[in-house]
């Protein structure tokens, strides 16, 4: 039984989409669709019942679907066992982290170590969720809250503070009762600085909204009101953005944990370990900038 069908036939049975399926693996709707007509082929079962709107796994799938897993959970194990050996920095390395601070805070910084170590190479994912290490989505991750993920080591590196901003053209001439404001849409309304955004507008208007953080900077940066974004982002030379400051400003929201994620098995690699003191020594060096 070739090991690149079982794969294909869990991630479609995770997905269930052909489509969903390939853009997680790299390859064509019509690869996923004939590996898995092989498979079945091979078991002489049908694992799948082809919907119009997907793939839904059959009992036999479902059953099958439990016993690959567990040959996935040890292939995955011999390959996190080999990449996790010390040896010199070299090799690729994938990180995760939250998408605008991968794009405008990670990229820039990381770039350096290219001449320092120019056998490795950074591959800066940024992605909203909470990749699975285990399952080599990623090698390291930077999360935004405390992990709660069982086999992963984590280390608290820093924080990320917020703050308001806005242009100096919106602030001129307007007092503090005309502010409006640029907050994210109903499906973040929970997020702790939307919360602290929240009560200090009170009945003054929201007059744009957004469900991530770099349109809420670009709306800011047009002019149209004051946003509450992290101050990396604020005090950026190419926002056009000023800190904003009211007269009687409410406890400023809790800065936002950075967590650095690493499975047990890979803390030893030479290259990972790498990229790890890299990132550390980043938020280290730039915490004025990050905490405010």
């Amino acid at each position: 039984m070739n090991w690149d069908d079982l794969r294909v036939f869990l991630a479609l049975a995770d997905s269930g989409s052909l489509s969903a399926t390939a853009r997680m693996l790299g390859v064509d709707h019509s690869t996923v669709a004939r590996r898995v007509a092989a498979l079945e082929a091979d078991l002489g079962v049908r694992l799948f019942d082809r919907l119009p709107r997907g793939y839904a796994p059959t009992a036999e799938g479902e059953e099958f679907a439990a016993l690959a897993r567990r040959v996935e959970d040890g292939v995955l194990a011999v390959e996190r066992h080999a990449r996790g050996q010390p040896g010199e920095p070299a090799g690729t390395v994938r990180l995760s982290a939250p998408p605008a601070f991968a794009s405008h805070f990670l990229a820039p910084r990381l770039a350096g170590l290219r001449r320092i170590l120019p056998k490795l190479v950074v591959e800066l994912v940024g992605d909203a969720r909470a990749v699975s290490l285990t399952r080599r989505e990623a090698d390291l991750a930077l999360r935004l809250r405390r992990p709660e993920d069982d086999g992963l080591i984590a280390r608290r590196i820093g924080a990320m503070g917020y703050g308001l901003y806005a242009t100096p053209g919106y602030l001129a001439g307007r007092d503090e009762a005309g502010w409006e404001f640029i907050g994210y849409d109903d499906s973040l309304d929970h997020v702790p600085q939307q919360r602290w955004l929240r009560q200090l507008a009170g009945r003054r208007p929201f007059v744009f909204r957004a469900n991530d953080l770099m349109s809420l900077r670009g709306a800011a940066t047009a002019g149209i009101g004051i946003a509450a974004i992290p101050h990396f982002l604020g005090r950026s030379p190419d926002s056009g953005l000023i800190p904003v400051r009211p007269a009687a400003l409410l406890q400023p929201p809790e800065p936002r944990e950075l967590w650095l994620l690493v499975h047990g098995d890979l803390r030893r690699s030479a290259r990972v370990r790498a990229v790890m003191d890299a990132l550390v020594s980043i938020i280290a060096a730039e915490r004025s900038l990050l905490e405010d």
